[in-house]
């Protein structure tokens, strides 16, 4: 009997709570009994939460490799929208499949390969790009709508200080103040404004007097106090379309440490001020308090001393090895000179709420870049290195059972039959040379 494995996705979080991808997996188990495919448990392949427009799935990279190995006979799809929702991706990948001798299977599509059949294929590819460039656009148009109207259900939720109230048939959705977050959002700027602490300063005062966070469960942030510093709600006008949504460009710690992409990988971005749309809400503070504030953080972007950092060869690349934090670059001064050192984000005391996680020690900037800068000319000067590397991962993904073998071991050279690690395999993993056993080596 010939072997087929199961693929199945969908996009939204309401679609995973309803558990709609069980349904699309139970409606394929029937199809290949019916077309006569053995499909093993471990070859049922599920991504929720992914949108179709990507090729970055988890779920799909795993059925490419599976497809790439030689040992799939078909794949099988419940609709050509839940292999991709752009027709260009669903081109690429048939064509992919197909080099391959796999065959891909539709449960609500032709199963013939007629012209006529093929040309109903693709106008379902089309048609499903259309339908999700038009549920996109609608819901913008829908939302901006909205917002011009002034109507708060359009924001992502009420901000520290704030309860969102939910619509009824009586009133609209509107925001409450919290009294007893309101006072911890006035404490902030007058802290800022009028006694002139600094936002470090801030945060510690208040991890410091244990006053509870939204979550209650977590500490206070820099960047918490800084994003309170900076939003207009307080003051009497959220605003909505303030942040834009693009490919993520960092590479974090809980995507190093899953070794794959997340499920929403994409960041935000701020967008021009005078696109934004503003709603009223109560207000918390005065619009001279909001403006002083604003004032002081345009002051300190403009003088921070750190805007004349001098950039060194693994700057934002390095990895620690026992935690998986980056490293970030500090300095120490003696009477003679400074001094520069690599320092892991999971050894400072004051991040964490338990304290430090990580024991490394600090490594000097110096040592460190001259053990990667020979590393990296000796790539240069051998590039065999680099394809040996390569083809002892394929040899290790063959050995295993493709039911076995993740992405994320393929990427990292981890899983069964993987026993080396060192410089070239941390260069080919982290994307920097010996990101992770540098720090170890030389603390």
């Amino acid at each position: 009997m010939k072997t087929a494995l199961i693929y199945a996705r969908v996009s939204s979080d309401k679609q995973r709570e309803e558990h709609t991808i069980a349904s699309q997996t139970a409606a394929l188990r029937v199809f290949a009994q019916e077309q006569g495919f053995s499909v093993p448990d471990e070859w049922v392949i599920e991504d929720e939460g992914y949108s179709g427009a990507t090729l970055v799935r988890p779920g799909l990279e795993r059925v490419r490799d599976l497809v790439a190995e030689g040992q799939v006979d078909a794949v099988l799809v419940h609709s050509p929208d839940r292999l991709s929702r752009k027709y260009a991706y669903q081109v690429l990948l048939l064509e992919e499949f197909a080099r391959n001798n796999v065959q891909t299977m539709f449960v609500k599509a032709p199963q013939t390969a007629t012209p006529e059949d093929q040309l109903l294929l693709q106008f379902q590819g089309m048609i499903a790009e259309y339908e999700r460039a038009q549920i996109l656009e609608r819901s913008r148009r829908g939302k901006r709508h909205r917002a011009l109207q002034g109507v708060v259900n359009v924001l992502c939720g009420a901000p520290y200080g704030y309860r969102y109230i939910r619509k009824s048939e009586h009133a609209p959705a509107s925001y409450s103040i919290i009294d007893s977050e309101a006072s911890v959002v006035r404490m902030v700027y007058e802290l800022y404004t009028a006694k002139g602490l600094s936002i470090g300063a801030i945060t510690r005062s208040l991890n410091a007097q244990a006053i509870p966070t939204r979550k209650q469960i977590s500490r206070w942030e820099r960047s918490t106090v800084w994003a309170m510093l900076r939003n207009p709600a307080y003051k009497g006008t959220a605003c909505f379309n303030k942040t834009t949504t693009t490919p993520r460009q960092r590479v974090t710690r809980p995507l190093r440490m899953r070794g794959g992409p997340a499920s929403r990988n994409s960041a935000h971005h701020e967008r021009p001020r005078n696109e934004w749309i503003e709603i009223p809400v109560p207000a918390i503070i005065t619009e001279e308090t909001f403006a002083l504030a604003a004032e002081r953080l345009q002051a300190n972007k403009d003088q921070a001393p750190r805007r004349t950092i001098t950039p060194s060869v693994v700057q934002g690349l390095v990895t620690c090895r026992k935690c998986g934090y980056s490293l970030y670059r500090t300095a120490t001064r003696t009477s003679a000179r400074k001094i520069y050192y690599y320092r892991c984000f999971g050894s400072d005391r004051w991040r964490q709420l338990t304290g430090p996680l990580c024991d490394s020690k600090p490594v000097r900037q110096e040592v460190l870049d001259e053990v990667v800068w020979r590393e990296v000319l000796k790539l240069l000067e051998s590039p065999r290195l680099i394809e040996e590397e390569l083809q002892r991962r394929l040899a290790t993904a063959r050995k295993v059972g493709p039911g076995k073998t993740s992405p994320g071991d393929l990427a990292t050279g981890s899983g069964a039959g993987s026993k080396q690690h060192g410089t070239l395999d941390d260069c080919l993993s982290g994307g920097s040379i010996i990101a992770r056993w540098s720090a170890a080596s030389y603390a």
